[in-house]
């Protein structure tokens, strides 16, 4: 598990959104911690873990983005509240929050690994059990209407209760438990009785922790700096400073293929998102896999065979069809942000494809499959030049401020299993 890590610099968030390329936290505050598992499958293999995180982290100004938004993400509706987004930012890291209290938030949706897993295609829940989508990242989800790759939720607020009642996930037996066990906790009681006049109930728990994930807002990336910015392009070989002109053919391309008529970009911002649903042909090519694997790895280079049934990543997904019925929507799934995708791999929603010259090759070879899928993902063609400079443009929309997040995410004091701890 992760702790936390101390910043060189103390630096307001509110100063992270210039258009820089300083450094803004140490090596223990950055995103990237996390084991390739490259080799893995050899008796061989040697972890990429150096480190053990320990020292706590910088804590950020998070309420200030809806004054001073991230250029090239729209303004922020609402409020973010200093005293939710702590007491949030405290709950997210909480592990009480699990039936037996075990699992955090932050463990699925971990900071050094943009908001998600790098290392695992789908997380692993409550007792060893498999959960069967890939870690959505947190990052601009304050913009995201329809929540989870189905759309089954529209309230950030009202979301947090299916993980933590899922018994694949945090396994909690009620809403009621998991607000006794917050209860509990006389830091908490207080902290709740002092932001809210109804002290602790559902309502305030959901609002604290989406206050926290609504102040995850991360922009000025290179593109936003060159295409809303107006920073100027270079020449290829030039060697100069400036957005680099591979990248600039990646975008021609991102817009000339079709790309964008799905990850939107608008005059003034870009969410990289249509938020809606379609269908790629990962899901059919998903459930064309046994649901019980020949073989289950356990460590480099140790495989068994399963003797029982059990839940394993490769289970069952309609997609939006089990939300809405309808047989159009099987294995839709709603359309990623690009913001930063460049950290938050593995990619799609069964997180099968682990990197983006991965990504790209799946669409410019058809896509999955489907006969049903969205014809806009079986009629790509691209060479092998363009396929280089698409990756060299969406490695173009990493915000300049992500290690500023991870830092603030780890300032928090993990809390004791007891009643009484932090």
């Amino acid at each position: 598990m992760y702790l936390g890590g101390l910043s060189l610099f103390c630096l307001p968030l509110i100063g992270v959104f210039a258009a820089t390329d300083t450094p803004l936290t140490d090596g223990a505050h950055t995103v990237g911690l996390a084991d390739s598992r490259v080799g893995y499958e050899s008796v061989s293999y040697v972890t990429d873990s150096k480190v053990v995180i320990q020292a706590l982290g910088e804590r950020q100004p998070l309420f200030e983005l809806k004054l001073n938004p991230p250029m090239g993400l729209p303004k922020v509706t609402g409020e973010l509240d200093p005293a939710e987004i702590d007491l949030g930012r405290q709950l997210f890291f909480d592990r009480r929050l699990s039936n037996n209290e075990t699992l955090s938030c932050a463990m699925c949706h971990i900071p050094e690994q943009g908001f998600t897993q790098n290392e695992l295609a789908t997380p692993v829940g409550h007792l060893g059990k498999g959960v069967r989508r890939n870690v959505p990242s947190l990052y601009n989800v304050a913009f995201t209407k329809d929540l989870f790759l189905d759309g089954r939720e529209r309230s950030l607020e009202q979301q947090i209760w299916s993980p933590l009642l899922a018994e694949n996930e945090m396994a909690n037996e009620s809403r009621e438990a998991v607000l006794a066990k917050v209860a509990l906790n006389p830091r908490y009681a207080a902290r709740f009785a002092e932001t809210f006049d109804e002290g602790l109930t559902e309502r305030t728990l959901g609002r604290v922790l989406a206050a926290y994930q609504r102040a995850l807002l991360s922009g000025d990336s290179p593109f936003d700096r060159w295409y809303f910015g107006g920073e100027r392009s270079t020449e290829l070989g030039s060697g100069s400073e400036g957005y680099p002109a591979l990248a600039a053919q990646g975008f021609a391309l991102f817009q000339d293929k079709g790309c964008a008529s799905c990850h939107r970009i608008n005059d003034s911002s870009a969410l990289f998102t249509d938020g809606k649903f379609h269908n790629t042909g990962t899901g059919y090519r998903r459930a064309g896999r046994a649901l019980r694997p020949p073989s289950v790895q356990l460590a480099p280079g140790v495989f068994v065979v399963p003797t029982v049934d059990a839940e394993t990543e490769t289970f069952t997904d309609d997609g939006r069809f089990e939300v809405t019925g309808r047989k159009a929507d099987k294995w839709r799934y709603r359309t990623p942000s690009l913001r930063n995708v460049a950290l938050t791999g593995p990619y799609m929603h069964d997180g099968s494809i682990a990197t983006l010259e991965g990504v790209v090759a799946f669409y410019a070879e058809g896509g999955g499959g489907d006969p049903t899928q969205d014809p806009r993902t079986r009629s790509v063609q691209l060479t092998e030049s363009d396929q280089e400079a698409l990756v060299a443009f969406l490695r173009t929309l990493t915000s300049s401020h992500v290690d500023a997040l991870v830092s603030d995410a780890r300032s928090v004091t993990i809390g004791e299993r007891t009643a009484g701890g932090q």
